[in-house]
């Protein structure tokens, strides 16, 4: 399993599709390294107030998305969030609740002792600004930041991990914290595929819209029988990683019922992005998804035996021994 940030809360599976996937692994849990993921502090402080500084030197790479050297912290630290835009982007302006991917790095005020760094794993963080999610340095400190933008910020304990620090990561209830951050991308509730669209000329397949304004994509269902394996077709093809059976992502979707075509589940219909583990959902998904790039949109068809077969969720609107239809935007790998 990859090493994870401990930044990083378990994601959500899919109201419909969890629950059904081989086992009860997990590739969620964090191990290892301290991130700026939630901590489970009681009640939330008040927002801080935004500060110019002080903040310690970046010594060393210091191009955007490099791995960055940062000096020891210079006297007392401000009791409040000091930010400071370093490289200003121009891309997708962050809101809270909106999820970004950084390359991010985070040492001891005191001391400069790096507790975490993405750039030595190779994997950018993707994790949403949202409470309960991050620790709250990070979602005050990068709303309205741009893709493209380093950001370095001061957290002092009451927006970082509070009085009980993390142990693990060798942080004490006393210590303000330094991250260099690279926002590479932002994603939110209308974000959609980005590629090449690809032709659908199987007539006895459903037909995918492939509208990318944010809005969920129309689905057409032929009047026909539904194949009895397995589809996972390309309807936009992107130029992003292909994924692998263990990994996480975050996805717009939105599914269908083969013999009606009525909709029965939707992150469009919620406004709302979903990440889940590819072990952790129904096999027509897990199956279905590896391999395929991020950035793509993509047809699948989940036969009755890679879906619920003659046991759907309870309330979810599906038939026994139904034939599923999903459209699939892998956002990105989580």
């Amino acid at each position: 399993m990859r090493r994870r940030s401990v930044l990083i809360a378990v994601p959500a599976g899919l109201v419909t599709l969890a629950g059904c996937g081989d086992d009860g692994s997990d590739s969620g849990n964090a191990s290892g390294s301290a991130s700026p993921s939630a901590s489970a502090s009681s009640s939330a402080p008040p927002p801080p107030k935004i500060v110019d500084g002080p903040l310690p030197a970046i010594t060393a790479g210091t191009k955007f998305d490099e791995k960055p050297t940062v000096a020891k912290g210079s006297g007392e630290p401000s009791d409040q969030l000091a930010v400071k835009t370093v490289i200003a982007g121009g891309g997708t302006t962050v809101a809270e609740n909106d999820y970004v991917q950084a390359n991010y790095l985070g040492q001891i005020w005191d001391t400069a002792t790096v507790f975490d760094n993405s750039y030595d794993r190779g994997a950018p963080l993707v994790i949403q600004l949202a409470a309960g999610s991050i620790i709250d340095g990070w979602r005050y400190a990068l709303a309205g930041k741009k893709a493209g933008s380093r950001v370095e910020m001061s957290v002092p304990p009451t927006w970082g991990y509070g009085t009980s620090g993390n142990e693990q990561a060798g942080i004490k209830g006393t210590d303000t914290l330094v991250f260099v951050v690279d926002i590479q991308n932002a994603y939110n509730s209308k974000s959609s595929a980005k590629g090449t669209d690809v032709a659908q000329d199987n007539v006895d397949l459903p037909k995918v819209g492939t509208n990318t304004d944010g809005k969920a994509p129309a689905i057409t269902v032929p009047k026909s029988d539904p194949p009895t394996d397995l589809v996972a077709n390309y309807v936009i093809e992107g130029d992003g990683v292909e994924l692998a059976a263990e990994d996480s992502v975050l996805v717009q979707y939105k599914g269908v019922l083969w013999d009606t075509g009525k909709e029965f589940d939707s992150s469009y219909s919620r406004d709302a992005l979903t990440s889940f583990s590819l072990q952790q959902v129904v096999k027509g998904w897990s199956q279905g998804l590896t391999g395929k790039k991020v950035g793509s949109r993509v047809l699948i068809v989940v036969p009755p035996a890679l879906g619920y077969g003659d046991q759907p969720p309870e309330g979810s609107g599906i038939a026994k021994d139904s034939t599923l239809v999903f459209s699939v935007d892998i956002l990105a790998k989580m």
